[in-house]
């Protein structure tokens, strides 16, 4: 019969090896310090912080772009407040939020659960569908500018399906169409996202669901949703941030019509700054929406419970 000896550390000199304490909250092994962040912090601060500070004292002058800026106080605000096209351009911006969150988010999560499977050409299918995330904004604006000209577009070869043509020449008509054309180019880099996802998620989870019965829909709704809860939170906060930072779509499709009805708040701080070339009203709108972006951030994130989950994952 043979016995296995277990191999015991040799004592240090004057008793046995005192082991470390550890520290409550975790392992501290590999945890890097401030000075891993501050080139980022940095780059931050010059791009970001510095910026926005400028902004804030422009929307206390008024200013055109030539000479030197004149101290207004709250005139620029006041204005603002009294002005029914900032409240119209608030309102429109947060039903293209709304409308770009309902819309996108539960295409992104089924394409990016497909794309994460072993599915027969998937990889050439994905990759085709991902084609949008190549094109700037401008470039997707022109095409469908052109592909839904009411004489020679797609609308006035069916006017069974689409009447005169014109669906950019009513509100409900150029706000669904911006939908779309934000729905074809940012989707794809949504589902991105959920595939990555989904490919984390534990195949144990699923392996264990199979034995009790479970079939894919049940699988799908149990498992891998919950999953990606932390991932649908990510995304539609950077939707948040995208919806209210839409410019060149407005711009090229619409033009903020017809009238006002399409004049969202990055679109309305165009035309102030850099039309009516009154820089003072337009560094009062991009603090608007800056204030207004942070905002909604904030509540999706307490409102999820995203600030009280915790991961076993640190990193380094």
């Amino acid at each position: 019969m043979t016995t296995l000896a277990t191999r015991r550390r040799p004592e240090m000199p004057g008793g046995p090896a005192k082991t470390r304490p550890a520290r409550r909250g975790g392992s501290t092994v590999g945890r890097p310090g401030f000075a891993w962040a501050l080139p980022a912090t940095i780059f931050f601060a010059l791009f970001a912080l510095v910026p926005l500070a400028a902004v804030a004292v422009l929307s206390f002058t008024s200013w055109s772009g030539l000479g030197d800026p004149k101290f207004v106080g709250l005139a620029n605000w006041e204005t603002l407040i009294a002005d029914p096209v900032m409240l119209k351009s608030l309102w429109l911006s947060l039903l293209f939020i709304v409308l770009g969150v309902v819309t996108q988010t539960p295409l992104s999560i089924l394409l990016g659960v497909w794309a994460a499977g072993n599915q027969k050409n998937r990889a050439v299918l994905s990759a085709i569908y991902f084609i949008p995330l190549l094109l700037s904004s401008a470039a997707i604006s022109v095409l469908w500018r052109a592909l839904l000209d009411p004489n020679f577009g797609i609308p006035g070869q069916l006017p069974w399906l689409f009447g005169d043509g014109n669906l950019l020449g009513n509100q409900a008509g150029a706000i669904g169409v911006l939908i779309f054309v934000g729905m074809w180019q940012f989707t794809p880099f949504h589902t991105l996202i959920y595939q990555g996802a989904a490919r984390g998620i534990p195949k144990v989870l699923y392996q264990a669901a199979e034995i009790d019965g479970a079939g894919t829909v049940r699988q799908f709704f149990a498992i891998t949703l919950p999953q990606l809860k932390n991932t649908a939170i990510t995304s539609i906060i950077l939707m948040v941030v995208g919806g209210l930072t839409t410019f060149e779509t407005v711009l090229i499709l619409t033009n903020g019509g017809p009238g006002t009805d399409t004049t969202i708040t990055a679109f309305y701080m165009y035309q102030e700054a850099f039309q009516s070339f009154d820089f003072g009203v337009g560094s009062a709108i991009a603090l608007v929406l800056v204030v207004v972006a942070t905002a909604i951030s904030l509540v999706v994130v307490k409102v999820s419970g995203y600030d009280k989950m915790n991961s076993s994952l640190e990193g380094l």
